[in-house]
């Protein structure tokens, strides 16, 4: 394990960096991450996860230890899967706190001395986040509206600093967190999180509703910021839809309380989502017809989020030995005409 020695130090950030075959986006975001500006108020370290990659990852971390970078270390987790590269690195953390940092995020140097300053003014909070405004690597299409951001992982919530808690459930990204806070919620879900050829994860929320679920609260600061690049493959629809699909399957899998309000369900899947596809498969016809190509793909995109939650939670429906096709459409119609079909509680 590259820094060692640094492993016995403590640190009031974990600077967290997990990555899987993007050397050259890595090579950037480590050098930004290594520059940030202290003031010799608070001491951080940078931990590299490499997630089992097979390029040049451990050398460019080998690089910038050999330049004297003494706060930087490099963990190998060969289990395929963001949470799990996150679970190792929250394992190795030596810090108070600590905050994801993407191989493709390009960090301002006083980033982080402005989120020491929001947990200095707001001790009580568990995490604070900002700003994730995108580095387009391409021009990016009209259709991609701020509507379809989150597929991008880039997030701009206004100039009004405000607590994000269960009155005020936003998803802030790329949070810095208190690391005994996130520990003793359990850390991060294997299942939800991104692999090789899944994405849409949700792992980040999950850590979110947690916190909020054992009453703890976020700070969102509009000053803190940073760059996320967004490669041109992800400017395409064809990306929009495999992620809104990996989105769907990843909240099936989350099984978020307020997603389950249902008095009826079919396969498994709360009735309310079967009319939200509906009127999303109208509403696709109707900007379609209009010429309304962002408000169009607003509609498809829901669609496809619906479409992967529904097959995910059919086919662990179908697992667990629950009704068959048959079954369900019988019940389903009970419910409907008793009326439940028409309420979500």
């Amino acid at each position: 394990m590259l820094g060692e020695n640094a492993r016995a130090e403590q640190f009031d950030f974990t600077l967290l960096v997990c990555t899987y075959n993007r050397a050259a986006d890595l090579r950037e975001a480590l050098r930004t991450a290594l520059a940030q500006e202290t003031g010799g108020r608070f001491g951080f370290e940078v931990v590299v996860v490499d997630n089992n990659s097979t390029d040049d990852t451990r050398a460019v971390v080998e690089g910038f230890a050999a330049a004297g970078h003494t706060n930087l270390r490099y963990i190998f987790e060969g289990r395929q899967g963001k949470s799990y590269a996150l679970n190792t690195g929250l394992a190795a953390a030596r810090g108070r706190l600590y905050t994801i940092v993407d191989d493709d995020f390009v960090l301002p140097p006083d980033w982080l001395a402005k989120i020491f300053e929001g947990f200095q003014a707001h001790p009580d909070v568990s995490f604070v986040s900002g700003k994730v405004l995108p580095l387009w690597q391409a021009e990016p299409p009209d259709w991609l509206t701020q509507e379809h951001w989150s597929a991008v992982a880039v997030t701009d919530y206004g100039e009004e600093e405000f607590f994000a808690d269960e009155s005020k459930q936003v998803c802030l990204l790329a949070c810095t967190f208190k690391l005994e806070d996130v520990r003793a919620v359990g850390g991060y879900d294997g299942q939800l999180g991104v692999s090789a050829g899944k994405i849409g994860g949700v792992e980040d929320l999950d850590i979110l509703r947690r916190l909020w679920a054992a009453g703890r609260r976020g700070l969102y600061l509009p000053g803190v910021w940073f760059q996320h690049k967004v490669a041109p493959s992800r400017l395409t629809k064809a990306y929009h839809r495999r992620w809104h699909k990996g989105h769907g399957r990843s909240y099936a899998l989350m099984r978020d309380a307020e997603v389950e309000r249902a008095s009826a369900r079919l396969f498994d899947v709360p009735s309310y989502m079967y009319r939200q596809a509906a009127a999303s498969a109208v509403g696709w016809l109707w900007h379609t017809a209009r010429g309304r190509g962002a408000r169009a793909f607003e509609c498809e995109a829901r669609l496809h989020f619906i479409a992967g939650f529904f097959r995910q939670r059919r086919a662990d429906h179908l697992a667990a030995g629950g009704r068959g096709t048959l079954g369900e459409l019988v019940s389903f119609a009970r419910a409907l005409v008793s009326g439940k079909l028409l309420r979500r509680t």
